[in-house]
């Protein structure tokens, strides 16, 4: 298998002023130009939105104005030279998903949440783009009996082959997270993700989308599940990050927290092929509060040298040395032999 090609990609949200939770911005606003010309200038190929990223307050406009509004910045990405790479609904924040979208224990606040999946199947559509994130942020729930389990994989799988039969060209790739904002959710795995698939009315066109932080966050090794995923078939977008631990979800800069497994997730897309079929390689990161503005797109610079340095570590790997090692089993020495490969022995 030849050497893989990575294209790279990022979003709107990740060029973020600084503010959470207990705090507000630390940097000032910038416009969209300014991302998009930032994008550029980092030799990224893609980004990636939420429907209203692309159309915003989209709520108040008509259909044929969101559709419109959305091939006016497919011309200006395409004078750019930058591809939409996918389309997500942003459903966690609208007031009729505080119970939940799809799994909403009110049947038409789950109508509404179908709707606007559908309004953004055809956005992505408008922008060139066959790829629909679904990242069920609030698919969960707080109190196990105020809905059934079982009821809630229905009403996904329902959601999903609605989406199906709306378009029959698009792909859905579920990015799976065990938590936050919901204290539990029903789908917090890759294999959750994929077993919900074969439910649908096309399992073909239900994959996934790993990020490396939701893994972490649910115990999970990102490597193997991109291994998982990738015996499927089924890994459709790719979210590099790092993470410290059980905690919120940080969006660390790749390989932060952790370079060996970050180098394991490199090593993984090698060997798979990952990109092969088109894939980009997104880095769903984030700066850190503390950063300044004249520092502002470092987390990205960073996050882009550190995937870089890893694919050459990953390629210059001493396989036959390290498979002598498996083979005596001798693994502690193959330990040793991935430490000082990475510190550059």
């Amino acid at each position: 298998m030849s050497a893989p090609k990575y294209r790279f990609c990022t979003g709107p949200w990740n060029f973020s002023e600084g503010q959470d939770p207990y705090g507000p911005t630390t940097r000032p606003a910038q416009t969209f130009d300014w991302k998009l010309a930032s994008l550029k200038a980092l030799g990224f190929d893609a980004m990636m939105f939420h429907d209203d990223d692309i159309v915003p307050g989209l709520e108040d406009k008509s259909s044929a104005q969101v559709l419109k509004e959305a091939g006016e910045l497919k011309k200006r990405l395409d004078g750019e030279g930058i591809i939409a790479e996918m389309v997500a609904p942003r459903l966690w924040f609208h007031p009729t998903t505080i119970d939940g979208g799809y799994t909403s224990n009110d049947p038409a606040h789950r109508q509404a949440a179908i709707d606007r999946s559908k309004q953004s199947i055809d956005i992505a559509a408008v922008m060139g783009t066959d790829l629909l994130v679904l990242w069920l942020a609030r698919e969960g729930t707080y109190l196990r009996e105020s809905k059934s389990g079982r009821r809630s994989v229905e009403l996904l799988a329902h959601a999903c082959d609605e989406m199906l039969a709306h378009h029959s060209g698009i792909r859905l790739a579920i990015e799976p997270k065990p938590n936050e904002p919901t204290d539990h959710a029903y789908l917090p795995t890759i294999g959750h993700a994929l077993a919900l698939a074969q439910l649908t009315r096309d399992p073909r066109r239900v994959g996934c989308l790993i990020e490396s932080a939701h893994a972490i966050l649910a115990g999970l090794d990102p490597a193997d599940e991109i291994d998982f995923a990738m015996s499927f078939g089924k890994l459709w977008s790719l979210h590099l990050n790092d993470q410290n631990g059980l905690k919120f979800d940080q969006d660390k800069p790749f390989g932060s927290a952790n370079l060996r497994v970050a180098f394991n997730q490199v090593r993984v897309l090698e060997r798979n092929g990952y990109g092969s079929n088109g894939e980009f390689v997104c880095f769903d990161v984030h700066p850190f509060r503390t950063t300044k503005p004249e520092h502002w797109l470092k987390h990205l610079e960073n996050s882009r040298r550190t995937f870089d340095r890893l694919v050459q570590k990953a390629r210059t790997f001493p396989e036959a040395e390290a498979n002598a090692l498996i083979v005596d089993r001798n693994y502690q020495d193959l330990d040793q032999l991935v430490l000082e490969h990475l510190m550059g022995k």
